[in-house]
């Protein structure tokens, strides 16, 4: 699997258009299901509002990505494609954004609608946290007192972060790399412990990093 760049958490944003307000709230999600839940979440919060505008994407390969957009009673193409493309431009997927407009009195016509979602969205996108989720490993190493520096030091080298580490009658980090990275700081441990060191490593794992 490639990386991607998604959110954290959630995140939001508000701009005014001729007194219209479009508050763009956005989350990370991996389902579907996911999505409709926040999407429920934002309607009953804005109801009183005239639109819930709305555009997820979720990561798949080719045909199996997952993209739904709505209007949600705006006219064809000026509101969910405005907030899908901005999702789509900035390249990120496993999220949804949600735009709720309450109307302001002023007509925006198509081009100012088109214009007032997709800043509302950039804000939102702004406004968050990104992070990007690359296939991983992770790895659990116990050593001796003495050796914990010059592993710790070996570790950095071969691009490992320290996830955290512990204090018993050994020192364990728990390190985190990408898939594929790892033999080459596994084979200096072997080196460094004669074969005595206490290793595990996890299968694959999709994580931040």
């Amino acid at each position: 699997m490639s990386a991607y760049v998604t959110i954290e958490g959630s995140s939001e944003a508000e701009i005014e258009e001729k007194k219209s307000r479009f508050i763009a709230q956005l989350a990370h999600v991996e389902t579907e299901e996911e999505a409709l839940t926040f999407l429920d979440e934002v309607r009953t919060k804005h109801r009183m509002a005239r639109h819930n505008v709305y555009a997820y994407v979720l990561r798949g390969e080719g045909a199996s990505q997952r993209i739904r957009y709505s209007d949600d009673g705006e006219p064809q193409k000026t509101a969910g494609m405005p907030v899908l493309q901005a999702i789509q431009h900035a390249g990120l997927t496993d999220l949804i954004v949600v735009v709720t407009r309450y109307f302001g009195g002023t007509l925006l016509g198509t081009g100012g609608l088109v214009r007032a979602y997709t800043q509302a969205t950039q804000a939102g996108i702004e406004a968050a946290e990104l992070v990007r989720v690359s296939r991983c490993v992770d790895i659990h190493a116990s050593v001796p007192y003495p050796q914990y520096e010059q592993v710790a030091r070996i570790a950095a080298d071969a691009g490992a972060k320290t996830l955290d580490v512990a204090y018993t009658d050994k020192v364990t980090l728990h390190l985190r790399m990408l898939e594929g990275t790892q033999e080459p700081f596994l084979r200096k441990m072997t080196e460094l412990f004669r074969g005595q060191e206490q290793i595990e490593v996890s299968e694959p794992l999709d994580a931040v990093f």
